[in-house]
């Protein structure tokens, strides 16, 4: 038993490296086959199982082989010794139950560097702050102050350490309350993006936080996949606050995310002037976001999930060789 459990461990490994965040198929065929059929199915040549559609299946297929490496597990292994990294899957008590609501598209694995305890709050113990990264000065301010609020009260932060709102969060949280922050990356974890944000991150690991990725050490951010890291941010959490965000800023995906899942959105107005806020506007206007205005408001968000049951499935999008949106508000 405990060979097998370590083959499909390797499994996942390789699926990971070898997927896209978010691949349908690939989250089709592991949660009807399991991991190691799962990698033997890529070469095989055997039929794929109803359900999946032979066309896209063979797409699948052919998107996949070429990237096969009989050495990329234990490539993967050593990078994680040498970078002090820990891997989650499904099968692992730490592993978050609540990403089992993204159904198809949950991640196939987790890396993780920084204390996975974090993970086990519920979710009125967790919220997602997120912004622009081009932060005006108030957004900032706003965004340090509901993280310091919030992290006193014991609650724990995520956010996707970008620059702008996101830094600001980071900042607001370890400072006021070490080990009271997740970030979320797009990245591998040997190669943090924004390279800037290094000595933050570090900062985060060190005091008691945890830097989180679904995606294997060697790999580099792009914009598919800092879209697909938003389900995970919205999922993990009770709710989802917009603190600054222009009329297309990747951060209302979030909102979009959490919205689809069944968790409540707040947003923070700015001045009807500033195109920095725009976003937030509308998420309130159309009724997706409540009004938020300091900590006790985002705190009567996480309150309302406290009976949550996790019932509600995401409606995963199309899968990545199909169209895809913008980072706009896509319902």
């Amino acid at each position: 038993m405990a060979a097998n459990a370590d083959e499909a461990r390797e499994a996942r490994m390789t699926l990971a490296a070898l997927s896209e965040p978010g691949d349908t198929i690939t989250g089709t065929l592991l949660a009807r086959l399991g991991a190691i059929e799962t990698v033997q199915l890529i070469t095989s040549g055997d039929r794929l199982p109803n359900g999946v559609d032979p066309a896209e299946g063979e797409l699948w297929r052919r998107r996949l082989a070429p990237r096969l490496n009989p050495g990329q597990a234990d490539r993967i292994r050593g990078d994680m010794e040498r970078t002090g990294m820990r891997l989650l899957t499904p099968e692992d008590v730490e592993w978050p139950g609540e990403l089992q609501q993204l159904g198809v598209g949950a991640p196939i694995a987790l890396w993780l560097r920084g204390d996975p305890g974090l993970l086990s709050a519920g979710l009125p113990g967790k919220v997602t702050v997120v912004g622009a990264r081009a932060a005006t000065a108030y957004g900032e301010y706003v965004s340090t102050e509901l993280a310091s609020a919030l992290a006193s009260q014991g609650r724990v932060i995520l956010s996707g350490g970008a620059y702008g709102i996101d830094g600001s969060v980071h900042r607001a949280a370890t400072a006021t309350s070490p080990g009271s922050t997740i970030a979320v990356l797009a990245g591998g974890l040997d190669r943090l993006y924004p390279t800037g944000h290094e000595q933050l991150f570090e900062r985060i690991e060190q005091s008691g936080g945890l830097l989180l990725t679904e995606l294997p050490p060697g790999s580099i951010p792009t914009r598919w996949r800092f879209l697909q890291r938003n389900r995970i941010l919205a999922a993990l959490s009770g709710a989802t606050v917009v603190v600054e965000a222009g009329h297309r800023s990747g951060s209302l995906n979030v909102a979009s995310q959490a919205h689809a899942l069944g968790r409540p959105v707040g947003a923070v107005p700015g001045p009807v002037t500033s195109a920095a806020s725009s976003g937030c506007h509308r998420l309130i206007h159309e009724g997706i976001a409540s009004l938020v205005t300091d900590a006790q408001d985002v705190t009567d968000l996480l309150d309302s999930t406290a009976g949550f049951s996790g019932d509600r499935t995401f409606v995963h999008a199309p899968s990545r060789n199909a169209a895809r949106t913008g980072p706009g508000l896509v319902l």
